[in-house]
């Protein structure tokens, strides 16, 4: 937006730092008159000693002189140190153009004791190491996902052109094969879309009970199970939080999906608890399986790894089951950590806020 050219900040303060000086100035004069020259009489009566007009005549020009040196050294007083006082503004506006040309990686790292501009200062550092933080997170993203999405295509190109080149191939076949391919395109499409929803926090929020939650993810993936020599078991008390159900309900199923399908060997057991404490709710889900290295757990939740663990490749995902999980959690206020068991696998714990009582203060 386009506005007119007004006084700088620096010449405002030069004008002020002088106005007040001439004030102060002024207001010393008005007492020497007030307490001194009042008193001296405007005729002497009794002596050949001055009277006020003699003193009037000799002070009245010493006075206009040290009003105009006030005035001087005002302005050039003034004007050096309100230089000297917003050069750390000067710093963080030629901070602001680089971070607005794109350039996230400049820090101001003001100098000095702790004080107003300090403060802004160290807030803008970390602004702008949040935003490349994201910015880096965000095209990262976009590449993983740019690559994950072209596999499928690439596939189905592949597909096609091997019954382009052969006719009499099983047209069956490709179909079925076709419709595999397919279907993995819309579950990551549809996985995508999750996230950055989950991500921009656009959902309505309401009273949700997170052992129903539970209870309803675990009935749904218990074929799942079943199919895979997995044991579920659930337990726990009522959980009350507030937020959207059908994304904790998202978030839930993850979980233990992921459980199931990285509960090798067979004969597994997956654990789905709930509990509440004072200020949150909790989700606890565990499952056996191999043993983890630290460094392979704290990689589980970025979109599209998944580690070096094992899978039961008829139901692998696509790699953002814990980046959607994780990105729920954060949009409901929550926590999510993760941590390896001793004897192997993996314990997955959600903490929301607990939701207050109606009619509670």
């Amino acid at each position: 937006m386009d506005r007119e050219r007004g006084l700088s900040a620096r010449l405002k303060l030069t004008l002020s730092y002088a106005g007040f000086l001439m004030l102060a100035g002024g207001l010393l004069l008005a007492v020497v008159w007030v307490f001194l020259l009042r008193y001296v009489p405007y005729h002497a009566q009794f002596s050949a000693g001055p009277n006020r007009g003699d003193l009037v005549d000799a002070f009245g020009p010493k006075a206009a002189l040290a009003m105009v040196f006030l005035l001087v050294f005002g302005l050039v007083g003034g004007w050096f140190l309100a230089g000297r006082m917003l050069a750390p503004l000067t710093r963080i506006t030629n901070a602001t153009r680089k971070a607005a040309s794109g350039s996230l990686a400049h820090r101001i790292q003001l100098e000095g004791r702790n004080d107003e501009f300090r403060e802004l200062a160290d807030a803008f550092d970390t602004m702008l190491a949040q935003l490349e933080a994201h910015v880096a997170e965000q095209q990262r993203f976009a590449a993983n996902a740019s690559h994950e999405l072209r596999t499928p295509l690439a596939v189905t190109q592949t597909l096609l052109d091997v019954a382009r080149n052969d006719p009499d191939h099983d047209t069956g076949e490709l179909i079925e094969r076709l419709r595999f391919v397919n279907a993995q395109a819309i579950d990551l499409t549809e996985a995508l879309l999750l996230l950055s929803r989950a991500d921009r926090g656009s959902f309505s929020r309401e009273p949700v009970d997170l052992s129903l939650v539970a209870e309803e993810a675990t009935e749904t993936l218990l074929p799942l199970a079943e199919k895979s020599g997995v044991t579920l078991e659930t337990s726990g008390e009522i959980a009350p939080t507030f937020g959207s159900y059908a994304l904790l309900l998202q978030l839930t199923t993850n979980l233990v999906h992921n459980a199931i399908v990285h509960n090798l060997p067979a004969e597994g057991i997956v654990s789905v608890r709930t509990s509440v404490h004072p200020k949150a709710v909790l989700l606890t889900v565990e499952n056996t399986g191999e043993k983890l290295e630290p460094h392979v757990v704290s990689t589980l939740l970025e979109p599209f790894q998944r580690g070096s663990r094992r899978v039961r490749t008829d139901h692998a995902g696509v790699g953002l089951g814990l980046a959607i999980v994780n990105s729920i959690t954060r949009a409901h206020g929550g926590v999510l950590d993760l941590a390896a068991l001793p004897a192997g696998g993996l314990r997955v714990r959600v903490q929301l806020p607990v939701a207050a009582p109606r009619g509670g203060s």
